[in-house]
């Protein structure tokens, strides 16, 4: 077997994207602070034109929900952001990070890696995190709502890297030996693909797909929010909206995403 492509190239990229994806600017850097965070600043200066997808091999200042960082070592991980724009409202893009959790699923899922969605926005790998997804929005003065989908997937997991994220990590060496354009590749035409149909339909359809994914179904968990716990109760799935609804003596809640991590009781 020949050695695999390490760094992206946004030619190499384009040439093996479907027709869905055609349409997007694909651009590949050795290094950045946040892929988020680029496409962020364009959209406020008013200066993104059309679908945008930014990868870096190294991020220096990559980050999760609620602000926290994200660690990746060159070629141990893909780290790249989407930015899309969207017709919103702003209130109707809830789900959007779970539909996104249901694209990247079922396409590693298709490769040979079979993952599962833990609420709301982490993929899963035996019992530990394969993958986080950031969803950040700006609301243009035209009306258009701009997503910008971020995601860091692990390929590898150096034990230094993984001491110093001080738990657990999974890892998909399987799909390290692709070449990493096709892989690349094949993940924005599944996130093209999901991004214009949640454009049009919302949350809804991806129900199904996300609850048949779901880790950790029908256990008790917890809900925290800065530490504390603030539900308990047996994971039952979401609803149309993207919230996650508990069983509980009381009766099902369906609670919102947002500041909230997801941990076995």
């Amino acid at each position: 077997m020949t050695e695999p492509t390490t760094a992206p190239d946004a030619a190499a990229i384009h040439a093996r994207c479907a027709a869905g994806a055609a349409h997007v600017t694909i651009e590949a850097v050795a290094e950045t602070g946040s892929t988020n965070a680029d496409l962020l600043a364009r959209a406020a200066a008013g200066t993104l034109r059309g679908a945008v997808f930014r990868i870096a091999e190294r991020q220096t200042a990559g980050r999760g929900r609620a602000g926290r960082s994200w660690l990746s070592a060159p070629g141990a991980a893909l780290t790249f952001s989407l930015a899309w724009p969207l017709r919103g409202p702003l209130h109707r893009l809830a789900g959007l990070p779970l539909a996104v959790g249901v694209a990247l699923a079922e396409t590693v899922s298709a490769l040979g890696v079979p993952v599962q969605l833990k609420w709301p926005n982490d993929l899963m790998k035996d019992g530990a995190k394969l993958a986080g997804i950031l969803v950040e929005t700006h609301a243009a003065a035209d009306g258009t709502i701009w997503a910008v989908v971020g995601c860091g997937l692990n390929l590898i997991m150096p034990d230094e890297l993984e001491a110093a994220i001080g738990r657990q990590v999974a890892a998909a060496p399987w799909l390290a030996r692709m070449d990493r354009n096709e892989l690349v590749a094949r993940l924005l035409t599944r996130l093209a693909a999901v991004l214009a149909e949640f454009d049009d339909t919302g949350f809804a359809p991806f129900c199904e797909r996300w609850n048949a994914l779901q880790a950790w179904r029908g256990e008790q968990v917890n809900i925290l929010d800065n530490g504390n716990v603030v539900q308990q109760g047996r994971a039952a799935g979401v609803d149309e909206h993207g919230r996650l609804l508990l069983d509980t003596p009381q009766g099902r809640v369906a609670v919102l995403s947002g500041d909230v991590s997801l941990r076995l009781a």
